[in-house]
């Protein structure tokens, strides 16, 4: 049973959460993602990300992850090390929400946060015999940050259907918004290595947290979790989001083109959606869902209604892509015209759908379903000193859960 719990942070405890002196440097630079772990939403309330991290109950794994770099340590052993605690912090993070807690099991926060502590630890460690140079560093970050978003645990059973499905951290988070959480994120854990009856039969699902960082997307993580499900044989890829209040929207197009709105790390870009090194990319201005969106539509699946959104934007033809004003129609696009937007917009929503399902063509597995799924908008708690209320909870959960019985319509 889940307890609800809608107290003032006025009334928690701060945790404690310091990093022990001698192996980590406190002025070694982080990210803006990172510089937010100490983020309150009141003067003398608990740092918000450590405190959902302690109620989550992942603070002793977060513990043991950092006692150990401050130990005689090679770098064979610290390779070791970030890998099979990243991999175990996913792991533990998808049985938590799988099974009943006593802190909601849909709450996707804990996990984000949890990995924001260890990378912080990584980009800080000083080891005792040896000194990681700067890409030595950056590979282990992302070794950790990928394990432990479940890119690198692709393990589809025999006998059954694949379906391979991403969610999204939270993001937004500047000022108090950073209680936000994902209900993408929140369906992915759900989901993770879980069997669903489909039309077609049983199938398991396989699942990932994608970052909100255009810096990550240009790295590959998209194409590295779908290109493994692809070579694993998934009959079904599924993007998901958070998307617009009130509603599911299954997007019709995926468009070559990213929009400029700042990330996580408050980094902006705009222009053509780069390739990700290593794998086949045809240059595709739009892509269109091969999804059933009839069946998605008119099936039976929560509370709220799904729509099929047709709507995309392109820059007219003869002017140069990112001037002007884009047409936006719900026709056809047309030929030859640079995409300025799919169904989706123009953010990292849109670039999911777009990167699984450019990757799936240039794999030429054509047979291979693909789109994507934009959920409605998950708002926050009404105290704005609350990291959680009944709502919120209530709200996150029967998106998730709707999430869950769209997938098993695929």
């Amino acid at each position: 049973m889940t307890l609800t719990l809608g107290l003032s942070l006025l009334t928690l405890p701060a945790v404690a959460h310091a990093q022990p002196a001698p192996c980590f440097d406190p002025n070694a630079p982080l990210t803006v993602e990172e510089q937010r772990l100490d983020d309150r939403l009141t003067p003398t309330g608990p740092e918000v990300g450590p405190e959902l991290v302690r109620l989550a109950g992942f603070d002793d794994d977060i513990s043991r992850f950092t006692a150990r770099l401050c130990e005689p340590i090679s770098r064979a052993q610290a390779l070791y090390h970030v890998v099979g605690r990243g991999a175990e912090l996913w792991r533990a993070a998808v049985q938590r929400a799988q099974s009943a807690q006593a802190w909601d099991s849909y709450d996707d926060r804990p996990l984000y946060w949890a990995r924001l502590q260890a990378t912080k630890a990584l980009r800080q460690w000083q080891p005792r015999d040896w000194r990681p140079d700067a890409a030595e560093r950056a590979r282990l970050v992302e070794l950790f940050d990928r394990t432990s978003r479940g890119v690198e645990d692709v393990r589809f059973a025999d006998g059954v259907r694949r379906i391979a499905v991403t969610g999204f951290d939270p993001f937004q988070l500047s000022g108090t918004s950073v209680r936000r959480s994902n209900p993408a994120g929140a369906a992915a854990l759900r989901l993770d290595g879980k069997v669903v009856d489909t039309p077609s039969g049983p199938a398991v699902v396989e699942a990932a947290v994608l970052p909100v960082l255009w810096g990550a997307f240009d790295r590959g993580v998209v194409e590295r979790f779908y290109g493994t499900a692809l070579n694993s044989r998934a009959n079904a890829l599924v993007t998901v989001s958070q998307g617009r209040p009130g509603q599911f929207d299954v997007e019709r197009w995926a468009g070559r083109w990213r929009g400029g709105f700042p990330d996580n790390d408050d980094v902006s870009s705009r222009g053509v959606v780069p390739d990700a090194a290593g794998w086949p990319q045809p240059a595709l201005e739009f892509i269109e869902t091969t999804l059933p969106h009839e069946r998605l539509v008119a099936a039976t699946t929560g509370p709220f209604p799904v729509r099929y959104n047709r709507e995309f934007c392109e820059w007219p033809l003869g002017t140069v892509p990112g001037t002007g004003t884009p047409s936006c129609r719900t026709d056809e696009p047309t030929p030859g015209a640079a995409a300025a937007s799919g169904s989706g917009g123009d953010y990292l929503s849109n670039e999911s759908m777009y990167r699984a399902n450019r990757l799936r063509l240039g794999l030429s597995a054509t047979a291979v379903l693909g789109g994507h799924l934009h959920t409605p908008v998950l708002g926050q708690p009404v105290d704005p000193t609350a990291l959680t209320d009944a709502a919120f909870e209530r709200d996150r959960r029967v998106i998730a859960d709707q999430v869950a019985a769209l997938v098993s319509v695929i």
